[in-house]
């Protein structure tokens, strides 16, 4: 069989969600801190399987350093924990920090627009 693989119809792929989350601090935080303390709560919160199913990916390029609002990706069966997992985090990079979820959408563009804009 020479030639591509067929691509996986749309129907089966796995669904993601873009959720904008904001970093509640008074002092500037850099996006590598932040990815860290995300991505630590998350694997603390639902376990090394979790993580995996999760496919868990902050968007550094999608980081507004004046408003500390960001994206990141997550799949939309995980969403709920990545949301609970925001809750163990305190302090990023040794400062004082909290993050919440500001909104969630199912196209970039939209959570873009939605939540980062303006």
């Amino acid at each position: 069989m020479k030639g591509k693989l067929k691509a996986i119809p749309s129907s089966l792929r796995e669904k993601k969600r873009y959720v904008a989350f904001e970093v509640l601090s008074k002092d500037k935080m850099n996006i590598d801190s932040i990815k860290k303390a995300i991505e630590g709560s998350f694997k603390e919160y639902v376990g090394l399987l979790g993580v995996s199913k999760a496919n868990l990916y902050i968007l550094k390029d999608k980081w507004n350093q004046e408003r500390k609002r960001g994206i990141l990706r997550v799949n939309n069966k995980m969403l709920e924990h990545l949301k609970a997992s925001f809750a163990l985090i305190k302090e990023i990079g040794g400062k004082k920090a909290i993050i919440h979820a500001v909104g969630v959408s199912g196209i970039l563009k939209k959570a873009e627009n939605r939540y980062l804009a303006g």
